[in-house]
């Protein structure tokens, strides 16, 4: 891992190092931080390019700040993440803010305690500085919300972020924030990580607990970190890990998680790693030309930096692992169940009510009612699950087989949609079935066009095997050290420099 040297701070695009050397310095301190993030909130947010990402700022944020900074006076460094302000995607509990998944059926409900989660971001000294956009009840991917409203790319106002975790994706790459949790039932963190040219992160399931967030799927949810850079993602990680026992998938993590997931971090850490091109996961028509051109050059970077590619001519179609994924099965299921649950206290208590409300966005109705439309726990359900496990099998097997270390191919095969269009052909389907861990780093960009002045992002995606998020973490750090292709959005340049 890179040391970062003692510099004067700079807001845009800073890291934890970065912050934590500025405190340490007396150049900085977290009520100074906060207030910089809230002047590029209320910049971009809903004035200039109007990003529209933000549904609720921590009223008590600055308070919060000033008692930190007390503690470090007094006693030093609260915790790993001291100060770090985080941006929180809206389907995750928090009783001082409301948490509305997006939903105006949710419109200020408060929840009676903090998700999981997010007790342990605070216990690790950090400052949840807002709830951020998201797809409505995270339930498709252009992170549009009968709250909110459409969030904005930053690199082209024409396009979607990508979603659900879109409002995540955007203000990480805007430099709202430092860090930002999104949820991933089927492309979620990293579908934003590779709209807005940052990091996106989906555990395996059951690494992260998901007690306290509003469900899609538990057999495919997961929360994930991310980040602007890897190494952020890692310290991120390190802090979100642990045995929760009202969540018991995460009762197999316990002898998997490790101590310090920037241990992993090495310069060199592509030599001699063996990774396979999983060639059926790029796509082979004109629309696709771009995004396959961003990504054999970040092959090519792959072997630059020391590692070697294995050619994969499996007969493997993201839309067959598609075919597999149980999240609309479980929707009413799932989500209703936790509704009507009251320990939770909703403000409704299922699907029905949600739709007979008439409180939520057009764009998910037909998702809604194929979800009310599907039985849980019949044949063709079960057929699902063997599949996922068939899946499971098969991706193992040719690690194995091949000696791989991970999988890569593009997270999209297309750029992103633009704004009014629905998200196609998206690859995360295969980590979130099988519920093994994939990176998205950032890859590239497309060629600059009148609406995308330095073109829009591209992030190419890596699988591993279960509990490999280190191994991960290594290959990421390595490609995003030796390529550099994080660019900060034209939209939210520094305020230094802002003019409409």
């Amino acid at each position: 891992m890179v040391t970062q040297k003692n510099q004067p701070f700079v807001l845009e695009e800073a890291t934890i190092a970065s912050i934590h050397s500025a405190f340490r310095s007396g150049e900085l301190t977290a009520v100074q931080l906060v207030s910089m993030y809230l002047q590029r909130i209320e910049a971009f947010d809903q004035q200039g390019p109007k990003l529209n990402a933000v549904i609720t700022l921590n009223p008590h944020i600055l308070a919060e700040a000033e008692q930190l900074d007390k503690q470090w006076q007094a006693s030093g460094m609260t915790g790993p993440l001291h100060g770090i302000p985080v941006l929180l995607k809206d389907n995750v509990n928090t009783t001082a803010l409301a948490t509305t998944a997006g939903s105006l059926s949710l419109k200020n409900f408060y929840p009676p305690a903090d998700a999981f989660i997010v007790n342990k971001l605070r216990t690790a000294g950090a400052l949840i500085l807002a709830k951020v956009n998201l797809h409505e009840f995270a339930i498709w991917g252009e992170s549009v919300s009968s709250m909110l409203g459409q969030t904005v790319n930053p690199y082209d106002l024409s396009r979607t972020p990508g979603g659900s975790s879109g409002g995540t994706g955007t203000a990480l790459a805007a430099n709202y924030g430092v860090l930002g949790v999104g949820t991933d039932t089927v492309n979620s963190v990293r579908s934003p990580a590779s709209a807005n040219s940052v990091v996106g992160l989906r555990p395996t399931l059951g690494l992260i607990s998901r007690t306290g967030i509003i469900p899609y799927s538990y057999t495919q949810d997961t929360a994930g970190p991310m980040a602007r850079t890897v190494e952020d993602t890692a310290r991120m990680l390190n802090c979100l890990t642990g045995y929760d026992l009202c969540d018991p998938v995460t009762k197999q993590s316990e002898e998997h998680i490790e101590p310090d997931y920037t241990q992993f971090l090495h310069i060199n850490g592509l030599e001699k790693k063996k990774i396979g091109v999983l060639r059926s996961f790029w796509g082979g028509n004109e629309i696709h030309l771009e995004v396959n051109s961003i990504c054999e050059a970040a092959l090519q970077s792959l072997q630059d930096l020391g590692a070697s590619l294995v050619e994969l001519n499996l007969e493997l179609k993201a839309e067959d692992v598609l075919s597999a994924s149980v999240h609309l099965m479980e929707l009413d299921s799932h989500l209703s169940g936790y509704l009507a649950n009251p320990l939770n206290q909703m403000p409704v208590h299922s699907l029905t009510q949600i739709l007979e409300s008439g409180a939520f966005h057009p764009s998910i109705e037909s998702n809604l009612r194929e979800a009310l439309s599907l039985r849980f726990q019949t044949a063709a359900y079960q057929e699902r699950l063997n599949q996922q496990a068939r899946l499971r099998k098969i991706l193992a097997s040719v690690m194995e087989d091949y000696q791989l270390d991970a999988l890569v191919f593009p997270h999209q095969k297309r750029l992103v949609a633009p704004i009014g269009k629905q998200q196609l052909e998206r690859n995360g389907t295969l980590a979130a079935v099988t519920g093994f861990p994939s990176l998205v780093v950032p890859a590239g960009f497309s060629a600059p066009t009148q609406s995308s002045p330095i073109g829009v992002p591209v992030g190419i995606e890596f699988v591993a095997l279960p509990w490999q998020e280190g191994l991960l973490l290594q290959i990421g750090y390595a490609f995003e050290q030796g390529t550099r292709h994080r660019k900060e959005p034209p939209f939210a340049p520094a305020l230094s420099s802002f003019n409409y």
